[in-house]
This record gives structure tokens, C-alpha cells and sequence, in this order.
């Protein structure tokens, strides 16, 4: 596998992994390979610095290198980490939308959440949503028992 650093006619800078050279090759002239940010099929190869791994380091790679720094402006404030921050960002908000919508239409049982899953799973009680706290073990014992659990998101700011 290769992973190349690659760039639109638009500025726009990503990267890619490619079988070999020649797959890129063949993907680029049938339009194949596009820009995740605006769609162009005009896509070249940016400069990037290969990477190199000693006898001695084997098994332990040196990092990845990263493309060439950009000579556009464009490229310059759209290239992969910005890509990857606007992704990041909406990741995030629609984990937050959705937390939030649980949070509003269930109701929080709290550490009773093991016993009311079963209870509804089981016919005891009327089925209803509801979040609450288990621990991983009783979380373990419901999945186990048949019994559909899933764990609200938990965001990074959540935990400040």
C-alpha cells in the first residue's frame, strides 16, 4: 500500500492509500480519485518526503511524513487538518444532538438502569426509553441476556 499526499485544482489538500503507484495512476485517469472537500476530479500529487524505516527500527516506524507545506493560500487554510477539524466538528455536534435528544424524550433511571431494562425486556414493565448508569459487567450481562444497550456519546468537553 501507498498512501500519497494529494491536492485538487481547487487548493484543497488530502490524502490517500492507494495498491500501487500504477493503481493511482489508473484511478486518476478514469476521475475515480476526487477531492473529499469539493468533489473535483482534477487531483495531483503534492511533494511529500518518503518515509524511512532503519534495520534497527523495524516493527517500530518512524511517524508518517507529512505533505509538503502548501504554496496556495487555499491549500494552505484548507489542507488536511482543517479538513479533518470541520469533520471533527460536525462529528461532534451530531453526537451532542443526538445525547441530547435522548437525554430529553427518556427517562434517567439512574443506577436502577440494569433492573428497568430487564423488567421492560422481560414484560414486567411497560417499555418505555430510559438511560441510566450500569457498570460495564452489568452492561456485559444485558447485552448477554439479549437485551439491546448502547452507551450515550461522551464528548470531550463532557468530562471538564
Amino acid at each position: 500500500m501507498i498512501r500519497y499526499a494529494l491536492h485538487c485544482d481547487r487548493g484543497h489538500a488530502f490524502e490517500s492509500w492507494f495498491q500501487s503507484s500504477s493503481a493511482y495512476d489508473s484511478q486518476v485517469k478514469r476521475k475515480l480519485v476526487t477531492c473529499p472537500a469539493c468533489g473535483s476530479a482534477k487531483v495531483d500529487k503534492a511533494i511529500m518526503a518518503p518515509r524511512i524505516v532503519g534495520k534497527k527500527g523495524r516493527g517500530r516506524a518512524t511517524p508518517p511524513s507529512e505533505p509538503a507545506a502548501a504554496t496556495t493560500p487555499e491549500a494552505a487554510s484548507s489542507g488536511p487538518t482543517s479538513l479533518m477539524m470541520a469533520q471533527e466538528r460536525e462529528l461532534r455536534a451530531k453526537l451532542k444532538e443526538l445525547r441530547d435528544h435522548i437525554v430529553k424524550n427518556a427517562d434517567n433511571v439512574g443506577e436502577r438502569f440494569a433492573n428497568e431494562a430487564r423488567a421492560m425486556h422481560y414484560g414486567d414493565k411497560e417499555h418505555r426509553p430510559i438511560y441510566g448508569e450500569a457498570s460495564p459487567d452489568e452492561a456485559k450481562s444485558l447485552i448477554e441476556e439479549g437485551i439491546e444497550v448502547s452507551p450515550l456519546p461522551t464528548l470531550p468537553e463532557d468530562r471538564n
